[in-house]
C-alpha cells in the first residue's frame, strides 16, 4: 500500500473503492486495510466462526457475504485453517471452497476462493497460477512476470516443487523454456534461480 501511494497520485484504498463495487469492493478494501489478526488459534472462536460461515451461506436463502468478508479477511491463517476444518464438520463433509462456489458468483466468488486457497496452501496456489499463465495457447506474460518477481525471494523453491506436481512432472524451468524465448526466457529462468 505504501509503495503504491508513493508511486501514484492517489491513495490505493480510494482508487480500489472507486473502481469496484458491491461485495468485491468490501473484500478488496478490507484486504488493503491490512487488519488481519496474527494471533494463534482460538478453538472456541474457530467453531463459532465456522458456524457463522455456515449460517451465512448454506443455512439460509441467499448469502451474507459480509460474514464471509469479516472472517476470511480478519482472522489469522492458522485460525482460518482450523475454521475450515470445523466448517467441514458442521457442513456434513462439504468444504468451504465448495460452499463458496455454490453460494457466490463472479469476482467476489473468485476473490474468496483465492483467499481460501492461499490460506490452505499458498505454494500450491501460486504454482497453479504460474501453470495457468503458461498453459494452452499463448502466455499471460503480465501474470507470469508478476508472480515470479513477487515470489522469487519468498517461497519460489517451494512453489517450484508444487509446480512439478501441477504440471505432471514438468519443472517450472522446463515450462518456461518451452513457452518463452530469447532474453525474456533467460530473465525468467534467472528469477527461478
Amino acid at each position: 500500500k505504501a509503495v503504491v501511494s508513493t508511486q501514484s497520485t492517489g491513495d490505493l484504498e480510494s482508487d480500489v473503492a472507486g473502481d469496484t463495487s458491491g461485495s468485491l469492493k468490501h473484500v478488496l478494501v478490507a484486504l488493503i486495510q491490512g487488519n488481519r489478526s496474527e494471533n494463534g488459534v482460538d478453538h472456541t472462536q474457530a467453531i463459532s466462526d465456522a458456524q457463522e460461515l455456515y449460517d451465512a451461506g448454506k443455512a439460509r436463502w441467499g448469502t451474507n457475504e459480509s460474514a464471509f468478508n469479516k472472517i476470511l479477511v480478519s482472522r489469522s491463517p492458522k485460525h482460518l485453517k482450523r475454521v475450515f476444518n470445523e466448517y467441514r464438520n458442521i457442513a456434513n463433509g462439504e468444504d468451504i471452497e465448495t460452499a463458496i462456489k455454490s453460494e457466490m458468483s463472479g469476482d467476489t466468488k473468485d476473490a474468496f476462493l483465492a483467499l481460501v486457497r492461499v490460506i490452505k496452501d499458498a505454494e500450491l496456489y501460486f504454482a497453479e497460477q504460474l501453470h495457468k499463465s503458461m498453459k494452452g495457447l499463448g502466455t499471460n506474460d503480465d501474470k507470469l512476470i508478476r508472480l515470479l518477481v513477487w515470489r522469487c525471494e519468498i517461497d519460489l523453491d517451494e512453489i517450484k516443487t508444487c509446480f512439478k506436481l501441477v504440471a505432471k512432472g514438468e519443472t517450472l524451468e522446463e515450462f518456461i523454456s518451452g513457452d518463452c524465448s530469447g532474453d525474456y526466457k533467460r530473465a525468467l529462468l534467472t528469477l527461478c534461480g
